[in-house]
């Protein structure tokens, strides 16, 4: 059975035992992979104290702290075959899903190397104002002290490096709550950012589930709360926050449409990815496929083939595509909906039985907004096919969820493309790609309840910063 070493507590640059333990489990096999070492408040406490200390007396110039990002990035680089060998036995990520996730965080820490370099402010033209005449005006960005990432399972590493990374650019120090389920790769970024040189005390790891969080948003020293998430956690952060700074990327019901022009033989293979890779817990996974009425039989019936094609099991198995997802317990939700989907007039067009924690991919029709699967966040390896006639009947139809994180868009009709851009009600809009699609560099958020605040390194180090105006007068 794989196991993986304990995962400690880094407070003040030591790594140390926690209060108390719990087991973090093989999702697969469902059985203990490591010991997760829980704080105490007391600790918590220590660790914010440690972390604004830390933050007070560093001296680090925006070329050091590029410098170490940028070997920390070569750290986690040389550190592969452990990242993804965790990552497929706490997470279930299938071998090219962490792989993936590794190249995109090092991807992200090397984006995030380059904002440290270029952090800087801008003149400001007052001379020209009345009565100004000799002064000068230019801004400062400033970090802001303590800044506590709480991030989740379903992207372990490149998340918590979208947290970590643009934080540490812009000056602060950073306290990470990783999931308590996926431990083992935040700990790994932590050791490669203390051997990359990284001051003791700005790095701080803490484990732990709600009363982990509850804990450091009753700190106040903590000056920032970047948090990915549930939209239902993330409205009781941001309440607890109260006047301090947040970032929220939350929940989402994610669409994209295809169009009767679309090229089908570029953009099924990119679907089917989209919906299911990583289980199809990503925020932007294709929960619902919008297909215009005279494609859809053909999409139907491809898109079928494929999906029953997909293998799914054991993730160490090389030839996985969808492994587990997070939890059996989760498993069981997910086959719930299918269930009570297909009772209420849903058709099956692929999937199976659960077993333990594998679901295995599932593509539906006939779904309603009544059903489960077709009104609230499935983060499963489920996808829905639903017919449209006009564009104006999507558009209507993506707009109408209480979400707005990324829709994609299949067609080749210019005009149609600028007018879903314009008038989708979503943090992201991508043409002839999937509501999945993300590259590193872009800014990435939501709208409505998806939250708000943009990640990307050169958009998350002035959201993690302020600007300080300075006037000189010679």
């Amino acid at each position: 059975m794989p196991s993986l070493p304990d995962a400690r507590l880094l407070i003040g640059g030591r790594w140390c035992e926690g209060a108390s333990h719990r087991q973090a489990l093989d999702k697969f096999r469902l059985e203990p992979c490591t010991t997760i070492h829980l704080p105490s408040r007391e600790q918590v406490r220590e660790a914010v104290a440690a972390a604004d200390a830390a933050y007070r007396a560093s001296r680090l110039t925006p070329h050091e702290r590029g410098a170490i990002l940028d070997r920390a990035a070569t750290l986690l680089e040389s550190r592969a075959d452990d990242l993804v060998r965790a990552l497929q036995v706490e997470v279930g990520f299938p071998a090219g899903d962490g792989a993936g996730e590794l190249k995109r965080a090092v991807q992200t820490f090397r984006l995030s190397a380059e904002e440290a370099r270029n952090f800087c402010g801008e003149m400001v033209p007052i001379e020209g104002a009345p009565n100004q005449s000799g002064r000068l005006g230019f801004t400062l960005r400033v970090p802001l002290g303590v800044v506590a990432a709480i991030t989740p399972f379903n992207a372990p590493l490149n998340t918590v490096a979208h947290k970590v990374a643009p934080a540490l650019a812009a000056g602060n120090a950073v306290v990470l709550k990783p999931s308590s389920y996926t431990p083992t790769a935040a700990v790994v970024m932590a050791e490669c950012l203390l051997a990359a040189g990284l001051p003791a005390g700005l790095m701080t790891v803490l484990h732990g589930g709600a009363d982990t969080a509850q804990a450091l948003l009753d700190e106040p020293r903590v000056r920032f709360f970047a948090f990915t998430g549930s939209t239902e956690v993330g409205a009781q952060i941001q309440r607890k926050a109260g006047l301090r700074r947040t970032q929220m990327e939350l929940g989402s019901i994610a669409y994209t449409i295809v169009a009767d022009d679309a090229d089908l033989d570029r953009a099924l293979p990119r679907i089917v990815n989209a919906a299911y890779r990583k289980a199809g817990q990503v925020c932007t996974s294709i929960q619902m496929l919008l297909v215009q009425r005279g494609v859809y039989d053909t999409v139907r019936d491809r898109l079928a083939a494929m999906v029953r094609a997909l293998p799914c099991g054991d993730p160490l198995d090389a030839a996985t595509v969808v492994g587990p997802v997070i939890s059996e317990g989760e498993a069981r939700r997910i086959e719930a909906w299918i269930d009570r989907a297909v009772a209420a007039g849903a058709t099956r067009l692929a999937g199976g039985p659960r077993v333990g924690a594998v679901v295995p991919a599932t593509l539906l029709t006939d779904v309603d907004g009544g059903m489960a699967v077709g009104c609230q966040e499935v983060f499963g390896p489920v996808m829905s096919l639903v017919p449209y006639d006009t564009l104006d009947e999507a558009i209507d139809r993506v707009n109408a969820t209480p979400f707005g994180l990324a829709t994609g868009f299949f067609t080749n009709r210019i005009g149609d493309a600028l007018a879903a851009a314009r008038r989708l009600q979503v943090g992201g809009v991508h043409i002839n790609e999937t509501s999945s699609s993300r590259v590193d560099v872009m800014p990435y958020g939501g709208s409505k309840d998806s939250g708000f605040g943009r990640e990307g390194p050169h958009h998350a180090v002035r959201e993690m910063s302020e600007e300080r105006m300075v006037t000189l007068l010679a």
